[in-house]
């Protein structure tokens, strides 16, 4: 697709391993950058235009909406206002089935929380009954991310709405939907419902504004309020308010990035076929692929070669597992020759 820009020298080698959009931004982003006037610069930004174009794309009031510099900033803000060990009283606890984002573990160790995780099944499904298990008078936040990363594998949206029902008074389910748009499925539509449950959005994936920052939560404006005292004042800068909007104005941008992805997958699965590598069919915009006692050798092959793809093997149940963006047709093309060169060398 022509309108898709080659990344610059700065980014020298094929970014296979951040989950990014390597075609980069819909080019209203880029005019709608070049539009802003010195006087926008140099003043702090207005967010309602922000607000309101997320709020009419996820389909729910604007009150519902925080933005965010970053999903990351969403989740840390998150984990400091409710996982904060109050002055005398418990720890309060964060239940994490794993594996997941790391931010999560992250977070809840600087907020002063305490880690519970929950160890994956082999199969990756979600893991219900062990997280109802999990769960104790103390837990404060239950992190979940559908689609999961680093699997690709969807939870059931009924075990998102029956972990609602059964968590402590005061506690909040956490579902990051970062690759939703490669998924096609949200719990978004059901947030007014389920008062309790926050839902993290961002606009670094299928969008391609990683560089720019900007996610957001939604939620019930009580419980998010706590959150958004822990988000700093004017966070989001003011090209990324700026980029958002135009983003969202060009879905079609977007749908053709995402179809993209689905044919870079099926290319994928198709290649770690022909080559004997196993794999996990993914809703999400990266493949992992498990090489076993080859791990080592692709990953630092395909690096020799200027391609850079992610060994998750220390994340609990991916040993000897290689996470794989999947975007570009062109640079899914470029990275199975360059598995098929590493591979074939070493039999």
């Amino acid at each position: 697709m022509s309108h898709y820009q080659k990344p610059p020298e700065l980014y020298e080698g094929l970014r296979l391993h951040q989950n990014e959009n390597t075609g980069g931004c819909s080019p209203r982003v880029l005019e709608a950058l070049a539009k802003l006037r010195a006087d926008q610069i140099g003043f702090y930004p207005p967010y309602a235009g922000a607000t309101d174009a997320v709020a009419t794309y996820l389909g729910v009031p604007a009150d519902r909406v925080t933005l965010a510099n970053g999903l990351d900033e969403g989740i840390m803000a998150l984990a400091v206002a409710y996982l904060r060990p109050p002055i005398g009283g418990p720890v309060p606890e964060a239940v994490v089935p794993e594996p997941a984002f790391e931010i999560f573990r992250f977070d809840t160790a600087v907020a002063g929380g305490t880690l519970v995780q929950v160890m994956p099944r082999p199969d990756f499904s979600f893991p219900l009954d062990a997280v109802l298990a999990a769960m104790t008078e103390r837990t404060r936040v239950v992190f979940l991310t559908n689609p999961n990363n680093p699997t690709g594998v969807s939870m059931p949206l009924d075990a998102i709405r029956t972990l609602a029902g059964r968590v402590p008074h005061g506690a909040v389910v956490f579902v990051d939907e970062a690759y939703a748009e490669f998924a096609g499925v949200s719990f978004i539509s059901e947030v007014a419902s389920y008062p309790n449950v926050i839902v993290g959005r961002t606009f670094s994936k299928a969008f391609g504004l990683a560089g720019l920052r900007i996610g957001c939560l939604v939620g019930s404006p009580d419980t998010m309020d706590p959150i958004r005292r822990a988000i700093p004042v004017y966070s989001v800068n003011v090209a990324a308010a700026a980029a958002i909007q135009a983003a969202l104005a060009d879905l079609d941008h977007l749908n053709g990035y995402l179809r993209q992805v689905a044919e870079s997958k099926a290319l994928l699965y198709a290649a770690c076929d022909r080559l004997g590598l196993t794999y996990v069919t993914s809703d999400a915009n990266f493949v992992l692929v498990c090489a076993g006692d080859r791990t080592s050798e692709l990953v630092n092959g395909a690096f020799a070669r200027g391609v850079y793809i992610r060994d998750r093997s220390s994340e609990p149940g991916c040993a000897g597992c290689i996470r794989i963006g999947a975007g570009i047709v062109d640079h899914t093309r470029r990275c199975i020759s360059v598995m098929e060169e590493v591979l074939c060398a070493t039999r």
